[in-house]
Order: structure tokens, then C-alpha cells, then sequence
């Protein structure tokens, strides 16, 4: 059975969203459209992303690294999300291993996200049905387009080439290789949904950093000796 998925590369990825962006144009007016996005940038937002890319910083200074982690439907080989949606909605294409959702059955009652245990669905606010990551599969399975084409938009879209797509079952497949030969590793493989998606390490960097290198030799407030403020008008206090 063909399985398809994503394969990302976190040694390469620098976290530019270009993934994000492609896949929010592509989507919002494609097959899997629209997507709200009333509220994306709050405490609690509530625009419909399909993919999103958390950054974190690790490491204690000044040996700290920025991580980019980027993340949507792992596309499970034994998805949690389809056996509790209650009306069918949420099923797995026999044919290449895809999740996706049927929103004319769909009535918004979020079981399915609640039985995710990565946060991959999300309500959209305006036309009440869960949605999530599809692998482009107007793209995919659109046998018009060019080999090159029929690839999901944040793989085409990446810079950097961090994102590869392909069959995992099959083991001469570019995703196979590179999880074979890198080390590549599923999310959370404890929750035994076997997760499509794989994610290639981080290489180990050691920073070798002189202690002079963490004080600014050109610093202006040293250059210009105004450590210590003595109250005299500068140029700042005017009023222009």
C-alpha cells in the first residue's frame, strides 16, 4: 500500500514560513477553501492553518541554538482521529494512505481533534467543519499537472529544500532513503498512531566562543563615555 508523506529536515530548515504562506494561498482557494483567519497572532488565535512553524530557542547562553519546527497532519498510518468521528468525516484514502475530511459530513463536534494527540485539526470559525493538513491532494492526484507539480505547495515553495515528499513504503523512494540514511524519526511514537511524517535530526554544533567576544568592543555608550547621565541637555530633549 502506498503511503504518502512529509519528510523534514530540521538541520536545514530557518524557519522563513515560506511553507506556511504557500500552503495558506494554495488552500484558501483550492479544494480544501477557505480558511479563516480572523484573529491568527493573539494568545488564543483563531485562524485555519494547515501548517505551522514553532521556534524555539534551547540551550543556556551563550551556547543557545534556534530550532524551527514545523508541523501539521502526520497523516498516521492508524489515525486516532478517524474511528471517533461520529458521521464518517474523517477517513484515510485506501489509495495513497492520505487523511482527509469530507466537510458535507462533517458537523464540527471536534472529537477528532481531541483524539489528535499533535494538535493537527483546527475548527474553521466561519464554515463550522474541522480542517487540517491535506497533502494538497487536488495537486497530487491531478494527473494534468507535470511530476514536478504534483507535490504539495510548501514543498515546492521551500528555499531550502527542507521538506521532501514521497511513498514511505517504498524503500527506494528519496523520503526512504533519507530516513533510512539520516536517522529520520517519528513524532511521539508512543501514542502507536505511526505517524507518516518524518523528521530528520539536527546535526550536533559545538561553539567554541572567547570570553572577548561576548563584550561589545564598540559599544557606543563606552565610546562616547555616557555610562553615568549628568542631566545636561542633549540633543534628545529637544522638541523639533
Amino acid at each position: 500500500m502506498t503511503q504518502l508523506a512529509l519528510v523534514i529536515d530540521l538541520n536545514v530548515c530557518v524557519g522563513c514560513h515560506a511553507c506556511v504562506t504557500s500552503c495558506k494561498e494554495w488552500n484558501t482557494s483550492g479544494w480544501a477553501g477557505p480558511l479563516a483567519d480572523q484573529n491568527p497572532y493573539d494568545g488564543s488565535p483563531t485562524g485555519t492553518f494547515f501548517n505551522r512553524v514553532q521556534t524555539f530557542e534551547v540551550g543556556k547562553f551563550p551556547q543557545t541554538e534556534t530550532v524551527h519546527f514545523p508541523k501539521s497532519c502526520l497523516h498516521c498510518e492508524e489515525p486516532p482521529c478517524v474511528p471517533v468521528c461520529p458521521t464518517g468525516a474523517s477517513y484515510k484514502r485506501p489509495d495513497n494512505g492520505v487523511v482527509l475530511v469530507d466537510y458535507d459530513k462533517c458537523i464540527g463536534c471536534k472529537y477528532c481533534s481531541w483524539a489528535c494527540p499533535y494538535g493537527a485539526r483546527e475548527l474553521d470559525e466561519l464554515q463550522r467543519v474541522m480542517k487540517k493538513c491535506t497533502l494538497c491532494i487536488d495537486r497530487i492526484a491531478d494527473a494534468k499537472l507535470s511530476d514536478r507539480d504534483r507535490k504539495p505547495s510548501c514543498v515546492l515553495a521551500c528555499p531550502a529544500s527542507a521538506r521532501l515528499f514521497g511513498d514511505v513504503h517504498d524503500p527506494d523512494s528519496a523520503v526512504s532513503i533519507a530516513i533510512r540514511e539520516r536517522g529520520g524519526y517519528q513524532l511521539m511514537p508512543e501514542w502507536g498512531t505511526q505517524p507518516s511524517n518524518h523528521y530528520l535530526p539536527r546535526r550536533k554544533i559545538v561553539l567554541h566562543i572567547d570570553p572577548d567576544e561576548l563584550t561589545r568592543i564598540d559599544n557606543p555608550l563606552r565610546k562616547e563615555d555616557l555610562t553615568d547621565y549628568t542631566g545636561e541637555e542633549t540633543l534628545d530633549d529637544v522638541a523639533w
